[in-house]
């Protein structure tokens, strides 16, 4: 019986894929040993391990010491002690580096402890060997268990688990651990098959703890035993693979056959710290497969590369193993595989992998619909929807209530732990609805010689069908026992008809990566409906990117969690989170042809130190969603269930700032032709306009600040001031830079600092220019009425005589303590709801704001309804939407030069051409123009909102939305009317919408031409839409568009 006839799988063939390969290069991410899609098999003639230990010349002297103390402790027979000490020494396969590495004494011991697990066996009726031996010292660890080969025993110590989390996760270029296992040709007795697995972990010396960033040369990055001991033929192989790492994302892999011989060598490289589990994750890899190793290798280089060298080799042929396939056919699939388990290592559903009941592709994808689920499952149902509409939502009491309720809803329904013990129960229902996700989104490249069908599960012994929609259900209902486990088992089935595209099955890949389509979301909750949605998953982080328009942009963030209980709260809110910012960016570009965007990437409570590996799997996985495939083997075809060409343009936000360079050359790489245009706020020398350091952002949160101060005749030096967001932000360093306030409070990651007396300003220049926290403020520039309580102090008694007990707690909460320490808070840095209908009450004292003045400068810091409490309380407030905008438009203005210049014209005019030299005249003079339209355009919406205010009375927050409502449908209408059609009218508005300095510089009539015309439309529609309604309010006269 065939694969195909086995499992009845309709895979789609290429010819039928809508997605068709393009004209471009695709840099690859993974490198595999292929030639147009097939494994090319590389010989060795050498049969050698690869490795020549040093020959130990003590060695004979030791082995007789070693048996003068044996023979001291009387344990073993006399009779015995050379036989057992001859074996240890010689039919094991133990190298001489272990004997001069370890001492007598400890030789000692692990003789010893052998032979009483010989004894131990003898007494037992299944003649069993059981041994667990480990020593772990400061510089090496050894650790020795008997095993049956091909076989993952999850009952066993797990050492391989432990050397993963002792040694290799942790390892990075200036300490790093180096790892010799290999299984004995000695059976050391029993009757089942059992062989003595040995491990050695050795500390790594390297020849050059600091080499170059780019350095590949084995001589200088080489670990000096590595080095040592490799033979000639080893190197090669490493230095091959270790060139090629340096040059990509994710992992390289090598097969190469031993001649002569069914044996196979997997070499494996990766970056350090990329690939969390790898080392014990492929022993279940190869084992599901029927294939055992014979040596395994793990080199560390100074470079920050890992390589990792399998000795695989099929089981004895025997009834158990007739079911697998020969190694000749698994090892290419054990390969593509690699890629897969280099995402997710150790996935929530290993234990049904190791055991044999699913298969990898079947567990990975239950991890992936498992978040999924947490993401989603958690929706607040038609009781909530009913409730809501009964409520008054001018009533704030019961918005106060109906908050909540949903927040206790999404929080305690289903915990991850919850949905996470329901899967475990049903692996013949993920199987089942593996199945359908398969048949979708498979794409069979080679027709039927195609090697995908065995992996689906050559073990199972019944044929299984793809089943329908119907018959799924139908089957989940007669399976599970109650309604939680069908809600949840019936969630797989909302997310395999909801994924519109994926990079499961391209055979190179870091991140897994789904295109969704979002109308699986409840209008009641999410009531503006998205355009477009990525979910992107791997070890080290989960993450979103939300659109709301297909032309869309807004900026990427990494989330990180302080502890366990912060990572589930952010867990929790991630989507939400994620919406909500993308939502306020869609208000925020009014101004600007995108409409708003937002990706969230958050990271694992365990690899918080990952930013930088999470940022690059996150954007190499979209990309892999975004360009056309053009390397079979490498890049295969994907199903392309959303038909349509995509382009994301994406911007820095927290902690990414620092990133944007990569993910721009990146791009470039990858063969992206938009790559000028991926990221904004990239370096200089890439033609990109830094926020940070030209205070994009900060402009326009200071021109509301500015307003507020024109409007009521403010003296700026006697306003007192409180920020959140310290001088190591981007925001907030500029905004102490610009500002002309009187500060008496600011609260950062590292603490809070309070002079009510006025904070020294030019000690915060200082920190502010060095990007410091405030833990470096020199405190004695305090008056005796200033502090500063950091996060990890306790039992702090203030000035006032006020006793801090926890600083943490006094950090979180200082926003939040009212009374009369501030006359205006400027939010510059912060988690999102910081203040909302629970909390908003500690700011208002007998219907009063303590806060007269509020200019939102970070996003989502006080929700809506907050917000309207504030303002109802008589404080006067600016929201994010508004006031946090000036970063936006200088990304827009900076992808509007690069669509407008050819790539000369580019570098010419946008590009610094090396580190320190000045920018270019026309890189100078645009910056300025930006600044300047920042600053225009933060004044008319300030003027606006203000305007409206005194005219209607309404809350300024809810103003500011109407505009966004107002100015968004206005474009939309205008773009899709004949006034564009009109030719002297779109010259004359492009003319007045376009920057001066482009205009003079390329001319009308080229910028036409270069710039894509649905990007034309959008300035045209922005330009006139937000130009009338800033001017005429949010309902204007139906005849005041006549007078624009």
């Amino acid at each position: 019986m065939t694969a195909a006839t086995e499992y009845a799988l309709h895979n789609k063939v290429i010819d039928q894929v809508l997605r068709e390969p393009g004209s471009l290069p695709s840099q690859q991410p993974l490198h595999m040993n292929l030639v147009h899609g097939i494994q090319q098999n590389r010989i060795l003639h050498d049969h050698s391990p690869g490795y020549e230990a040093p020959k130990f010349e003590g060695k004979e002297k030791q082995m007789e010491q070693v048996m003068d103390q044996i023979e001291a402790k009387g344990f073993i027979p006399p009779d015995f002690i050379e036989s057992e000490t001859q074996w240890f020494y010689s039919d094991l396969g133990i190298d001489d580096m272990y004997f001069q590495t370890e001492s007598v004494e400890a030789i000692v011991n692990h003789v010893l402890s052998l032979y009483a697990a010989k004894v131990a066996a003898f007494a037992r009726d299944d003649k069993r060997l059981e041994i667990r031996l480990d020593k772990e010292a400061e510089d090496h660890a050894v650790y020795i268990d008997t095993s049956k080969p091909g076989v993952s025993n999850l009952d066993g110590p797990r050492y391989e688990q432990r050397i993963d989390e002792r040694y290799l996760n942790n390892s990075t270029a200036s300490e790093s651990y180096r790892v010799e296992t290999f299984r004995s040709v000695s059976m050391p007795g029993g009757t089942d098959q059992r062989q003595l697995r040995c491990y050695f972990v050795y500390k790594c010396q390297f020849a050059n703890p600091n080499p170059e960033p780019d350095e590949t040369s084995l001589d200088i990055v080489g670990e000096k035993t590595f080095l040592q001991k490799a033979t000639e033929n080893t190197k090669e192989l490493y230095q091959e693979i270790v060139s090629s790492v340096v040059l990509r994302t994710g992992p390289v892999i090598e097969m190469y056959e031993i001649e002569n011989s069914r044996e196979k060598r997997l070499v494996i490289g990766h970056r350090q710290g990329s690939a969390m589990g790898m080392f014990s994750a492929l022993s279940d890899l190869y084992h599901y497969y029927g294939v055992t190793s014979a040596r395994k290798y793990v080199e560390q280089f100074s470079n920050g590369v890992t390589v990792m060298s399998i000795y695989l080799r099929p089981l004895p042929q025997s009834h158990e193993t007739a079911r697998f396939p020969p190694i000749e056919a698994s090892i290419h699939q054990i390969m593509k595989e690699v890629s897969l388990l280099f995402c997710i290592p150790q996935n929530k559903f290993q234990a049904h992998f190791a055991m044999g009941r699913l298969s990898l592709q079947e567990t990975i994808y239950a991890h992936c619909v498992w978040v999924f689920i947490g993401h989603f499952l958690n929706r607040l149902g038609s009781d909530y929807t009913s409730l809501s509409s009964l409520l008054d939502v001018n009533n704030s009491v019961h918005m106060e209530i109906l908050s909540k309720i949903k927040r206790r809803l999404r929080t305690e329904t289903f915990t991850s732990d919850y949905i996470l013990e329901i899967i475990n129960q049903f692996p013949d229902l993920i199987r089942a609805l593996y199945l359908v996700f398969a048949n979708t989104h498979y794409c069979q490249t080679r027709g039927e010689k195609d090697d995908f069908l065995p992996t689906l599960s050559y073990q199972r012994l019944k044929i299984d069908k793809v089943l329908g929609d119907n018959e799924l259900s139908d089957l989940i209902t007669k399976t599970v026992s109650n309604d939680h486990q069908e809600v949840v088992m019936n969630a797989f089935r909302v997310f395999n008809a909801n994924v519109l595209k994926t990079n499961f099955y391209t055979p190179t890949k870091v991140a897994l990566s789904f295109r969704m389509n979002a109308q699986f979301l409840p209008k009641a909750e999410y009531p503006q409906p998205l355009f477009g949605m990525f979910l992107v998953i791997s070890s080290e982080f989960r993450g979103f990117h939300l659109r709301f328009r297909d032309i869309a942009r807004g900026g990427i963030r990494i989330v990180k969690s302080r502890n366990r209980e912060a990572y589930s709260i952010n867990a929790r809110s991630l989507f939400d989170e994620n919406y909500n910012l993308a939502n306020t960016q869609q208000r925020k570009n009014k101004d600007i042809p995108e409409g708003g965007s937002k990706g969230v990437i958050l990271l694992d409570d365990q690899h918080q130190d990952k930013a930088k590996v999470a940022f690059e799997k996150y954007i190499d996985s979209i990309l892999d969603l975004l360009l056309p495939p053009t390397s079979p083997g490498i890049k295969d075809p994907i199903v392309d269930l959303h038909g349509e060409p995509e382009i994301l343009f994406m911007g820095p936000d927290e902690n990414t700032a620092d990133l944007v360079d990569w993910a721009t050359e990146h791009a470039r790489k990858r063969g992206a032709p938009w790559w000028k245009s991926f990221f904004t706020g990239k370096s200089p020398k890439l033609g990109g306009i830094p926020h940070d350091k030209y205070g994009m952002t900060t402009i326009s949160v200071r021109e509301f600040v500015l307003g507020i101060q024109r409007k009521l005749n403010l003296n700026p030096a006697s306003l007192k001031k409180m920020q959140t967001g310290g001088p190591d932000g981007d925001l907030g360093s500029n905004e102490i830079i610009l500002s002309n306030e009187k500060y008496t409070s600011i609260v950062d990651g590292s603490g809070v600092l309070v002079d009510p007396n006025g904070i020294d300003h030019a000690e915060l220049i200082r920190l502010a220019g060095e990007r410091q926290m405030i833990s470096s403020f020199d405190s004695s520039k305090l008056s005796p009425k200033g502090y500063r309580i950091l996060i990890d102090e306790m039992n702090v008694r203030l000035p006032t005589g006020e006793v801090v007990t926890n600083g943490m707690t006094f950090r979180n909460t200082f926003h939040l303590r009212g009374g009369n320490h501030c006359d205006l808070f400027v939010p510059c840095g912060g988690r999102p709801e910081a203040i909302d209908l629970s909390t908003v009450h500690k700011l208002i004292v007998d219907g009063k704001s303590t806060i007269p003045y509020i200019v939102e400068g970070a996003n989502l810091f006080i929700t809506q309804d907050a917000k309207l409490r504030l303002e109802k309380a008589g404080c006067i407030l600016f929201k994010d939407a508004s006031a946090n905008k000036g970063g936006v438009t200088s990304s827009s203005l900076e992808v509007l030069a690069s669509l407008s210049f050819d790539d000369k014209g580019f570098i010419e005019n946008m590009c610094v051409q090396e580190d320190g030299a000045p920018p270019p005249p026309f890189y100078v003079n645009y910056v300025r123009e930006v600044q300047d339209v920042v600053r225009r355009n933060a004044a008319l919406e300030f003027e606006a909102i203000w305007r409206e205010h005194q005219h209607t009375g309404k809350p300024r927050s809810t103003i500011s939305d109407e505009l966004s409502v107002a100015i968004t449908a206005l474009d939309e209408e205008l773009q899709s009317t004949d006034l564009w059609n009109n030719d002297g009218l779109r010259r004359s508005v492009l003319r007045d919408a376009l920057p001066t300095l482009l205009l003079d510089k390329v001319g009308l009539d080229t910028l036409l031409e270069r710039v894509p015309n649905n990007y034309l439309r959008a300035i045209f529609g922005s330009y006139l839409a937000s130009k009338f309604i800033y001017e005429n309010g949010s309902n204007p006269s139906q005849f005041a568009f006549f007078h624009l």
